[in-house]
C-alpha cells in the first residue's frame, strides 16, 4: 500500500497483533536491561502478597513491546519505506497491570497520516495493547512513526 492509500484510511484500525506470552523469564530479562529490579517484577513469593496477586510486566515493558507485536502483523506496511524511525508517542497511558504468563496483542488505529516534506510521511496511531481475557487494555498511547520512501 502506498502513503497516499494508507492516509485514506484514516479513523480506521488498521492492524491487530498476534498475541504474545509476557512470560516471568521476558518480565526478568526486562528487569536485568534496565536495572530495574523492583519485587512486584521479580519476587514472584513477595508479588503474591500484593492486591497484584503474583508478579507483573513493568509498563515500559509493555510499551516497548509495540515493534515486536508490530512485526507481528499489527503494523501497516507501505510500500517502498527506506526507512521508518520512531518520532514519539504522546498520552501513553498504563490502564492496567499485566501479570505475568498473559498473553498481550497491539490493535492499531490510524489516527493521521501526513506528508511533512516529499518523500518523508509521518504516521500517528492510537495504539491500544489488550490483555487477553481482560475488560481493561494494558495501555493506550499515540504513537508517531517517520517513514521515508
Amino acid at each position: 500500500m502506498n502513503p497516499q492509500e494508507l492516509a485514506a484510511k484514516v479513523g480506521e484500525v488498521i492492524g491487530t497483533s498476534e498475541w504474545a506470552e509476557m512470560s516471568q523469564e521476558r518480565i526478568n530479562q526486562f528487569a536485568e536491561a534496565t536495572g530495574d529490579h523492583q519485587f512486584i517484577h521479580v519476587n514472584e513469593e513477595m508479588a503474591k502478597m500484593t492486591p497484584f496477586g503474583g508478579t507483573i510486566a513493568h509498563g515500559f515493558l509493555t510499551l516497548s513491546m509495540i515493534p515486536y507485536l508490530g512485526a507481528q502483523g499489527g503494523a501497516p506496511r507501505i510500500d517502498g519505506v527506506k526507512m521508518g524511525v520512531n518520532y514519539g508517542g504522546n498520552k501513553t497511558r498504563f490502564i492496567a497491570p499485566v501479570r505475568a504468563g498473559k498473553r498481550i496483542r497491539g490493535v492499531w488505529k490510524l489516527t493521521e497520516m501526513v506528508e511533512k516534506r516529499p518523500g518523508q510521511w509521518q504516521q500517528t496511531c492510537e495504539i491500544t495493547i489488550e490483555i487477553e481475557g481482560e475488560e481493561k487494555p494494558a495501555l493506550i498511547c499515540e504513537w508517531i512513526t517517520q517513514y521515508f520512501v
